[in-house]
């Protein structure tokens, strides 16, 4: 039926959409965050101060035109309220980027200070301790940095609020390496992150005035640790304190490609496990008492006690925005059930969405508040379908079959979830477990109902002295399920890798899917033709050809067997993963000595890669030595792409591309797709006026005045002396 009406719909006229609208009253409000998202994340695809004003002007003019249209008139108040919204939503993101705007180092450099700590991360698999400082006001620094410090130059435990003095490198925030990488420079811009960097040496301490709450999340981070070594250990204190720096990277790299990740982060299902067994533990306890149970109003007081639990849990973990999400979307279900109504309905979760965008309009465009609402709403949206209500509902039946139609309704939510939540991984991440439905069928429960508990009695026996057989338990509780990760990550197709999701088609995707969730009505089924267009479009694009990184100092290319291939030998694995999920591939990318149609010295390297009939010749520095002239210039008439991290003298004219430290300067990273029609894309705009993209290129300006200060030879700037050799 729904079909045919697609292949014959009605004539659209005034009366029908007020008809409409009339039968789906009670899913317009639930499209209100929606519209003040939509005004949210215009502001950060539109580039110019023109664009955002077109974005409010546009939602006043709905508004107006909902006017004229009566408002008495259901039409006439869903335009107004939309374009009120989505005018909101964009003043309101512009307001916050200028409110939150803080003082950002403008070059590299080295410095001694003191400083206050204001948040510390233990990194136990890196040996390492990440700190937020609040530099003294004469250090002439920004007032919010971020360091890292190798254990061995750490001379005791520091917590918050302690003065330390140390000498560390630090750096302008760094943004994307390549396009569709992840941009921390946006991220640091709204934590008010002025510089990162590395500790150089020990650190002293000159002051211990810890704060309470924080010296206990890290007296019981590392007491944890102590009881559960290794990556066991790292998750049991991220489930108990949010800390996640005792996981291994090959531990939380098989979490994330068996789709169980998401257990690592203290986000709706930790909350709901902690606040559900608080309010389970208090009414029973309370139900013990006939006096009690017949005068006081029980389930309301175990509501309260869930929410004193809730938030006394997401001031442990450490307050991160999405546990504060997840612990505000907790409190709204509390309310619920204290006045009565249902539980968990889109409402609840609209409320919750908008919420949280009111106070943190950032929150919109990362992966966090993406993944977690898309999952909730599947979940509440998919058990509102009538047909799945009468197929989960209670009858008389054997334990046998309902524990089978149990695990089924399990199985349709985590499909339908692992489905929902694919696009924005790939989007994030370039990469999805395919698995994920079943890993989680069975971890979940495992995580709920048997390692949060029997971590909570062990903690609870230490107390006692007694707590050494639960702390048992509960690792090989955690064995297990690092067992399992590690044995879906290994299945054979279980991980989907896509080298890029265009906006475009992520928008598509998105709003298909919402559109199919939030109305109830036939016409909801127009949805899919936006999800299947954007679909279509994420897998159509080919992966590109040629990366390079915004400094100029790694590249990597397809050589003609489809092998992705390095220049530099010594490249690390956080830039070989980066470059590798960005090329779309799982294996490890190859040395450029190795490549197809290579020839590389210890100077320079040239490849060779055809596209289409057509011979590409390809060439980059990778050392800082001074070429000898002659055999350079000779190379840069041969190049149709050079690519260098240095300034490249004007008399160097590649037939296409020169991609050297001036021209990167303005453009960012690359990723080049070779073929008929050449397609570049840059991280970097030059007319995009968000905050930090005018820091970034401010930086760039003043690094290249400072290096084109160097010395000079012929043009070509010489950072060490040149070599005997000739590249090869």
């Amino acid at each position: 039926m729904a079909f045919a009406w697609l292949q014959t719909p009605p004539r659209l006229d005034a009366g029908l959409v007020e008809r409409w609208l009339e039968a789906e009253r009670d899913q317009i409000a639930l499209w209100l965050p929606v519209l003040l998202g939509t005004g949210i994340a215009l502001w950060f695809i539109l580039p110019d101060a023109n664009g955002w004003r077109a974005v409010m002007t546009c939602g006043v003019g709905i508004s107006l035109a909902g006017i004229t249209l009566r408002a008495e008139r259901r039409t006439g108040r869903t335009l107004i309220f939309g374009g009120l919204a989505l005018a909101l939503g964009c003043g309101l993101i512009w307001w916050r980027a200028e409110r939150v705007a803080s003082p950002v180092l403008n070059r590299p450099m080295i410095s001694q200070f003191g400083a206050t700590v204001r948040h510390v991360d233990v990194l136990a698999a890196k040996s390492q301790v990440r700190f937020l400082l609040v530099p003294d006001g004469n250090a002439g620094l920004p007032p919010l940095i971020r360091v890292t410090v190798d254990d061995e130059n750490m001379p005791t435990v520091v917590a918050v609020g302690a003065h330390i003095s140390l000498r560390a490198r630090l750096v302008p925030p760094p943004g994307q390496a390549v396009p569709g990488g992840y941009d921390f420079t946006r991220a640091a811009w709204f934590q008010g992150l002025g510089a990162v960097g590395s500790g150089m040496g020990p650190v002293s301490v000159s002051a211990k005035t810890a704060e309470p709450q924080s010296d206990l999340r890290a007296r019981l981070t590392a007491h944890i640790r102590t009881e559960l070594p290794g990556s066991e250990g790292g998750i049991a204190a991220a489930f108990a304190t949010g800390d996640r720096g005792g996981i291994s990277k090959a531990d939380e790299d098989a979490m994330r490609a068996s789709g169980l990740t998401h257990l690592l982060s203290v986000s709706g299902l930790h909350i709901t496990a902690v606040v559900a067994a608080a309010m389970f533990l208090t009414l029973r306890l309370l139900a013990f008492s006939p006096w009690l149970a017949l005068r006081w109003p029980l389930p309301l007081i175990a509501a309260g006690a869930g929410a004193l639990t809730g938030i006394g849990y997401t001031l442990l973990t450490g307050a991160e925005v999405p546990t504060i999400r997840s612990c505000i979307a907790a409190l709204l279900v509390l309310i619920g059930i204290a006045i009565g109504r249902e539980a968990m309905t889109l409402r609840l979760v609209a409320t919750g969405a908008l919420c949280v965008l009111l106070i943190w309009p950032e929150a919109l465009i990362g992966a966090s508040f993406q993944l977690s609402f898309a999952a909730i709403t599947t979940i509440v949206g998919l058990h509102d379908n009538q047909a799945l209500k009468a197929f989960l509902m209670r009858r008389d039946e054997s334990f046998l079959r309902r524990l089978m139609r149990g695990v089924l309704g399990l199985a349709v939510t985590g499909v339908a979830v692992e489905i929902a939540l694919a696009p924005i991984a790939l989007f994030h991440f370039h990469q999805q477990g395919l698995f994920g439905a079943v890993a989680n069928l069975i971890a979940i429960p495992l995580t709920t109902f048997v390692v949060m508990p029997l971590e909570a009695l062990s903690l609870a026996a230490d107390s006692l002295g007694v707590g050494a057989p639960f702390w048992w338990l509960t690792g090989k509780s955690l064995t297990f399920l690092l067992w399992l990760a590690r044995q879906v990550a290994a299945m054979p197709g279980a991980i989907a890798i896509i080298p890029d999701v265009p906006v475009p088609a992520f928008t598509m995707m998105l709003s298909g899917m919402l559109w199919l969730l939030l109305w109830k009505t036939r016409v909801r089924f127009l949805g899919v033709l936006p999800i299947f267009a954007g679909a279509v479009l994420a897998l159509s694009l080919p992966p590109p050809d040629l990366l390079v990184t915004s400094d100029g100092i790694h590249m990597a290319v397809r050589d003609d067997r489809g092998q992705m291939a390095l220049l530099r030998p010594r490249t690390g694995d956080f830039m070989r993963d980066v470059l590798g999920k960005r090329s779309g591939t799982l294996e490890p990318i190859m040395d450029l000595d190795e490549a197809v149609g290579a020839s590389c010295g210890r100077d320079m390297c040239r490849v060779a890669v055809t596209r289409n009939g057509r011979v590409w010749r390809i060439a980059a520095t990778r050392s800082d030595y001074l070429l000898p002239w002659g055999p350079f210039m000779s190379a840069c008439r041969d190049a149709d792409i050079l690519i260098s991290n240095r300034r490249l003298p004007k008399s160097c004219t590649p037939a296409w591309i020169k991609a050297d430290r001036d021209m990167l300067a303005s453009t960012g990273g690359l990723a080049i797709t070779l073929g008929p029609t050449p397609r570049i894309e840059m991280t970097r705009q030059s007319h995009d006026e968000h905050p930090w993209a005018l820091i970034q290129r401010h930086n760039s300006a003043i690094t290249a005045r400072r290096k084109s200060q160097k010395s000079h030879t012929n043009g070509f700037l010489m950072n060490k002396p040149a070599r005997v050799s000739e590249p090869q």
